[in-house]
């Protein structure tokens, strides 16, 4: 069974080596259809969107953001979604800048209770 990641909260485990993304970045995500897409701040982002597809556990996205610089970036991420011992969900993301070099690997976990 497939667990929908709409109105889902999240937040990287550690702060993302190679990144921008970190502990105190929260991700809103939406899911629809096998339409995924998500609105995230925090840290040294000042604003960030993805949208992509899920196939099953498997998400597909493309992602930019703002950061608290004022500098712009893009990417592309492959996530693998997994459900934790306590229910809540995780992302274990491999993604890749495209408008800049490096690439990397993060976990970002659903944050508990609501929004």
């Amino acid at each position: 069974m497939t667990i929908s990641l709409d109105g889902r909260r999240f937040a990287a485990e550690t702060d993302v080596v190679a990144g921008e993304v970190g502990t105190e970045t929260v991700f809103a995500y939406h899911e629809r259809a096998g339409e995924v897409w998500a609105e995230y701040a925090g840290g040294s982002i000042r604003r960030g969107y993805l949208v992509g597809t899920r196939e099953g556990d498997r998400l597909d996205f493309r992602y930019v953001q703002l950061n608290a610089e004022g500098q712009t970036s893009s990417g592309h991420c492959v996530s693998e979604v997994t459900v934790l011992a306590d229910g809540r969900l995780s992302l274990h993301e491999t993604w890749s800048w495209e408008s800049r070099p490096g690439s990397g690997t993060s976990v970002v976990q659903e944050l508990p209770g609501p929004a």
